[in-house]
């Protein structure tokens, strides 16, 4: 501790050697510190202060009907996005600050000036937004924080709606594309149940129900071609028997049965219409089950009719028949039989027709029931698929009317700018700060003066001391001569220091009482 004190003491004794340098040196930088202080422009501050409100009672009240806007980072996203190069070209053109701008460099300069300086700081745990701006012109200044003011708000709203607009096209082409799909989807299932009606009956049976059905139809219509040929033959030989039969028996006369009645179809006619009225109260003329209902009661009518007009011309064929014998003309007992098999033989033509008839369709039957299960899964696929286009359709629809509704909400309960402090400039100049300033320049002259001594004593160095001398040379030391002053010397020695003392500390006091002024005008 001892040796580093003295070596202090020899750098301060070799500085003090070059003191009036160093006090030059002070002045001259601190005097070009202070003019450098003086010359630097004023800086006026323009401010604003701008709430964003973000709670609205709408958005508990629509929650889950449509998409709420996070509009707290629809806001910091703003904030940040603010200050990009095109959105400072446009605020340069709303203030007009590009009037004294004539090459495109400068107008890179200016965008970066402004990039510098312009400030947009958010307050910690609310929605209050800072927005500063200095300029050595006080209108200049206010002129952009107003712009800004305007961008700030004019910005969320068309960015909002433009997500919106962008959204909404492209929901509307996602719509007409399914739209299309579901159009054809319908085509196809439409064409496939009209060239497949027998996949499922009417009645809604499967082909298997529906072969049983035809298998018990055919069974019955055999058993009553039966009777019928049974009756005919029975008629035949009732009329052999009264040929046979001496006139002067007794002779009676056989019931007559309707031949012209269709109790099968008309039962059948019956039941089909039944099925069509209880169709018709679930769908429209144009559904393939009501259409094909009304096809089935069509051809069922034009049989019954077929089957009576055959009826009719085989009873006028065996009336004239039985009209050519004079004797059984005469006979009115073997007249009546004649009618009676004429009759018979009608109804055994028209049953046989019948068996023929329902024959061919159990055939057709056993045969499709065969390719049944593959149209059957050709149908459920068609049905899967347009189940799946039409599940897509509907939730694309029920998304759309989402966002439209999310487009009001966002419109509605949106972010709400309030202008709490308009945009106004400082009365005084906010920087420099001349009181700080000037301390540092007293302070950057003082170390220049500092600087200069001890370079001094180290460029040219004087041995002060005669153990720094043996200390350097390494030589003994045989005595020391110490120099004699008399009181000239000494008078001179203290008004060399007290002109020292007076050079710097005038500088210390030309300082102070500047900053002493300066405190008084910023004061007043």
């Amino acid at each position: 501790m001892h040796e580093l004190l003295a070596q202090v003491l020899t750098y301060a004794r070799g500085m003090w050697r070059f003191r009036w340098a160093g006090v030059a040196v002070a002045w001259v930088v601190a005097i070009a510190g202070a003019v450098m202080i003086f010359r630097i422009p004023d800086q006026y501050q323009a401010s604003a202060r701008i709430y964003v409100d973000t709670q609205t009672i709408l958005k508990p009240l629509m929650s889950g009907l449509a998409i709420p806007p996070n509009v707290e980072q629809q806001v910091a996203m703003l904030s940040r996005t603010l200050l990009t190069r095109p959105t400072l070209q446009k605020l340069v053109r709303l203030a007009d600050l590009d009037l004294g701008q004539k090459t495109q460099a400068e107008q890179d300069e200016l965008i970066e000036m402004l990039m510098r300086t312009i400030r947009i700081v958010r307050g910690r745990g609310d929605n209050i937004f800072n927005l500063t701006y200095n300029d050595e012109d006080q209108d200049k200044a206010k002129r952009v924080i107003q712009s800004l003011v305007s961008m700030f708000i004019e910005s969320s709203l068309g960015a909002s709606q433009s997500d919106s607009t962008q959204a909404r096209t492209f929901l509307d082409e996602q719509i007409r594309g399914f739209e299309s799909k579901l159009s054809e989807a319908e085509a196809r299932l439409l064409d496939f149940r009209i060239r497949n009606l027998d996949v499922k009956t009417t009645e809604g049976g499967d082909a298997a129900t529906q072969l049983g059905s035809l298998r018990g139809q055919l069974q019955d219509a055999r058993l009553q071609l039966r009777e019928a040929e049974n009756m005919r033959d029975s008629v035949k030989a009732q009329i052999q028997q009264e040929r046979s039969r001496p006139a002067t028996e007794p002779r009676a006369l056989p019931q007559a049965t309707g031949v012209l009645a269709t109790p099968e179809l008309d039962a059948r006619i019956q039941g089909h219409q039944r099925n069509l009225d209880a169709l018709l109260q679930r769908f429209t003329d144009q559904h393939p089950d009501v259409i094909s209902v009304r096809r089935l009661i069509t051809d069922l009518e034009q049989q019954k009719e077929r089957e009576i007009a055959e009826r009719r011309a085989a009873l006028e064929k065996a009336a004239k028949a039985g009209g050519d014998s004079a004797a059984d003309a005469a006979n009115p007992v073997i007249a009546e039989l004649n009618r009676m098999l004429a009759t018979a033989e009608v109804q055994v033509s028209a049953l046989r027709g019948r068996v023929g008839e329902l024959d061919n369709r159990f055939e057709q039957a056993r045969v499709a029931m065969r390719e049944v299960p593959q149209r059957q899964a050709e149908m459920a696929g068609m049905e899967r698929d347009y189940a799946t286009v039409k599940r897509s359709y509907d939730a694309l629809l029920a998304r759309r009317q989402k966002l439209e509704l999310s487009g009001e909400l966002e419109t509605a309960a949106g972010a709400d700018f309030r202008l709490i402090e308009p945009p106004r400039v400082t009365p005084k100049p906010v920087s420099p700060n001349r009181l700080l300033l000037l301390p540092l320049a007293l302070a950057a002259g003082a170390g220049a003066g500092l600087l200069l001594a001890f370079l001094g004593s180290q460029l040219r160095p004087v041995f002060l001391d005669g153990s720094d001398l043996r200390h350097k040379t390494g030589l003994p030391m045989l005595g020391i001569v110490s120099a004699v002053m008399g009181d000239a010397d000494r008078r001179r020695e203290r008004m060399d220091r007290l002109r020292f003392a007076g050079a710097s500390g005038s500088l210390v006091l030309l300082f102070g009482l500047g900053l002493a002024g300066m405190a008084v005008l910023n004061a007043a």
